[in-house]
């Protein structure tokens, strides 16, 4: 897994697509957030706070991480060389594994710039430090907890393409909805007392309570819940493939 790990990561890194990646994140984020005029602009908005910031990055995410995650294994396949991963000494759940982990890192990675952004809010409080620092902690968690989701996702949908253009489509498809689609479908309140119910299943309520600051057990077992999921879906869909 270590390996694998390490040889995705390679690839990532090795060809500045990473670099690109992350560059491209971190500017489009700068300019939603201090220069385009818009409901997430932090001096239109007038408040010490990075709210906006969290609720614009997983719409980012949401094309960022299938684009990463595309080439895991649908390349593989495209290439021929995931034949030659089935003849080596290493289990399908660890090559799924180790591709989770680095499409996970790289998510990460895009995370780590907006550190400028916190220090940036946090000086220009008005007393300086006047930021709920918990709330904004504790989004962070909910960014990198709902990052692995995405990423999950993204395993999934590569397992089930045969191109990466396929894998990316099917990609940002699935994790839309599973962030905003379900979400939607339950604002329209066409199921009665079962909407609720339904709102409990995408991904937007359970970050919502993290970027309220609070860590709830439950939301954090749903995500894992989500995460071990999708990843054995994706080693079955890998394993029907030898």
């Amino acid at each position: 897994m270590i390996a694998i790990f390490k040889k995705e990561l390679w690839s990532y890194f090795g060809n500045w697509s990473a670099w690109l990646i992350i560059a491209a994140f971190s500017l489009i984020g700068t300019l939603f957030l201090f220069f385009f005029e818009n409901d997430s602009n932090i001096f239109d908005i007038g408040t010490a706070s990075l709210q906006s910031y969290f609720v614009l990055v997983p719409w980012l995410l949401m094309f960022i991480i299938p684009a990463v995650s595309m080439k895991t294994l649908a390349e593989e396949q495209q290439s021929g060389t995931l034949n030659w991963l089935f003849s080596q000494p290493v289990k399908i759940s660890e090559i799924v594994l180790g591709k989770f982990l680095s499409v996970w890192l790289v998510g990460i990675l895009c995370l780590l710039p907006s550190l400028v952004y916190l220090y940036t809010v946090y000086v220009l409080g008005v007393p300086e430090g006047n930021i709920d620092l918990g709330a904004t902690f504790g989004s962070y968690f909910g960014l990198i907890i709902l990052t692995a989701a995405f990423s999950a996702v993204g395993i999934l949908a590569s397992s089930l393409s045969q191109n990466q253009i396929m894998a990316y489509l099917l990609g940002v498809f699935m994790c839309f909805i599973f962030y905003f689609g379900i979400e939607q479908l339950a604002s329209y309140k066409l199921l009665g007392g079962a909407d609720y119910f339904l709102s409990t299943l995408g991904f937007y309520q359970h970050f919502l309570a993290f970027t309220r600051g609070l860590i709830d057990t439950k939301d954090v077992f749903y995500f894992l819940l989500v995460i071990a999921v999708s990843l054995f879906s994706a080693k079955i869909f890998v394993e029907k493939k030898k």
